[in-house]
């Protein structure tokens, strides 16, 4: 199993698919988080993101090796933004590719349920009136 991880200021979603793919796989699934204008009816102007990188890089390559250890994968992307982020940016970017079809949604949806527990990134929302942190974990 192949695996790409990184923490960048920007997410290129042509390149990081190029990454997963193999001719064993049959089936690539990904999954991308944006940035969406409303969260809680308050109009959202932006996010900035934070990590702790040398940690954030450490749980993303155990999160990369448990979704290998439970499902048949060939290749595995995790990529996530930090820094200043605008509407409809992407912002995480979460890839899989294997055999067969089951495998890649399963472990991408783990992958990215997973991240969002345990991998030391933070967001902060910024409104027309205030800011305020979100996920304040781990």
């Amino acid at each position: 199993m192949e695996s790409h991880i990184a923490i960048t200021t920007d997410i290129n979603i042509a390149d990081a698919y190029q990454m997963l793919v193999d001719p064993k796989s049959g089936g690539i699934c990904t999954f991308i988080g944006t940035v969406r204008d409303l969260n809680n009816s308050k109009e959202v102007n932006n996010l900035f993101f934070e990590a702790y990188e040398k940690m954030a890089l450490l749980k993303m390559e155990v999160l990369a090796e448990e979704a290998a250890q439970k499902w048949p994968l060939n290749k595995i992307v995790i990529i996530h933004a930090i820094g200043k982020k605008e509407i409809t940016e992407p912002v995480v970017f979460i890839g899989t590719s294997s055999v067969h079809r089951d495998a890649a949604f399963q472990s991408s949806r783990y992958l990215i349920d997973r991240l969002k527990e345990v991998v030391p990134i933070w967001k902060k929302e910024t409104y027309q009136d205030h800011s305020t942190w979100i996920n304040a974990h781990p």
